[in-house]
């Protein structure tokens, strides 16, 4: 793992996102218990690690993250720049009390945003498309994670504080 590299802008839209997204997290009035906060968070962070290292690793390696194709410590950093994103996706979702059947349109509604996200973020250089990837791809694979969030949202709201 490379530690030390040269800071560029790539490197400051992480630090700046990760930033401006935990103040957005500890600035918003709570709306769910430390424990169902804490899932939410780590959804983005394990669904971004999980698709980055899926999609960008050999022997599929459809795109490069960052600037160079070993892990460095702002590749972690971009992983965890998706917990504030997730936790919005679940808020605002908490806090507009989104209708089952209006779950598809504000899937679809965050599945642009997210692609729109990626588009600026290829255009800074965080992703490097490879090997005919593109962001139609991503819009299957937002699509299929968001639904899933709203899968465990559902269960969640029944289920999650009760003791067993």
């Amino acid at each position: 793992m490379n530690i030390i590299h040269n800071f560029n802008m790539n490197d400051s839209f992480i630090v700046i996102s990760l930033f401006i997204g935990t103040i957005v997290v500890l600035i918003l009035p709570k709306r769910f218990t430390k424990k169902t906060t804490c899932n939410y968070l780590l959804c983005g962070v394990f669904f971004g690690f999980l698709f980055d290292h899926t999609l960008a690793v050999i022997p599929v390696s459809y795109y490069a993250i960052n600037d160079s194709t070993s892990f460095e410590l702002m590749d972690f950093f971009s992983h965890v720049m998706y917990a504030p994103f997730s936790y919005l996706f679940f808020y605002l979702y908490d806090l507009f009390n989104i209708r089952t059947r209006f779950s598809l349109l504000y899937v679809l509604v965050w599945v642009f945003v997210s692609i729109g996200i990626e588009l600026f973020c290829v255009s800074i250089g965080i992703f490097h498309y490879k090997n005919g990837y593109n962001s139609y791809y991503s819009f299957v694979i937002y699509f299929l994670v968001q639904s899933t969030w709203i899968i465990f949202y559902r269960i969640i709201t029944v289920y999650g504080d009760k003791t067993y």
